[in-house]
């Protein structure tokens, strides 16, 4: 029998039923305090819900129509004259369902920080374009990707999916293996292997 002990054979250690996996950690922040704070509380008072330090990231939580006017005063009155980067980070069960977020770069301070705005869907916030030329591409991604539409953009179409493309991959309602079928075989010539 498999099982049993050979002679001279070490014994065998009993079998431990393996653990649960650990549920993913919360995001612990900390409070983020410093005279540039201390300036968007008195600019943007309640308008901001939250000001934090995430993993050495600083960040700060607005609401959708301040998201702009914040990025425009950090530019103009603090030296953050980089947009860096316009994302999106989808929650489908949520009633917001999406993180809208901007980073913000200063040369003159050498400091980056996040501004984090939740929206709706099909909420349209306000383009940044008129701040920062490069949110032109960056808001046309995230359009691209979550379908996020902005309102005031120049130019909003497609910049990674081609035109005529049903659907956004990055929400997550978006299945994996779900592609455009029509759009494959009329400019591919193929049935899609999915």
């Amino acid at each position: 029998m498999p099982d049993e002990k050979k002679p001279g054979e070490a014994p065998r250690p009993a079998a431990h039923p393996q653990a649960a996996p650990k549920p993913p950690a919360g995001m612990v922040v900390t409070p983020w305090e410093s005279e540039l704070t201390q300036l968007l509380k008195s600019q943007f008072g309640d308008q901001i819900s939250e000001f934090s330090i995430f993993q050495g990231q600083e960040f700060l939580v607005a609401a959708p129509e301040a998201a702009i006017p914040i990025i425009e005063f950090l530019k103009l009155e603090a030296d953050f004259d980089y947009l860096v980067d316009v994302t999106a980070v989808d929650y489908p069960k949520r009633e917001e369902r999406f993180d809208l977020v901007y980073i913000l770069y200063s040369f003159a301070r050498n400091q980056r920080i996040r501004i984090k705005t939740r929206i709706k869907d099909g909420y349209r916030p306000l383009t940044a374009v008129d701040v920062h030329l490069t949110a032109n591409w960056l808001e046309r991604e995230v359009y691209d990707m979550f379908g996020i539409e902005f309102a005031g953009h120049p130019d909003l179409k497609r910049i990674l999916m081609p035109e005529g493309w049903h659907g956004h991959p990055l929400r997550k309602d978006y299945g994996i293996t779900q592609m455009d079928n029509d759009w494959v075989k009329e400019n591919v010539g193929i049935e899609s292997g999915q």
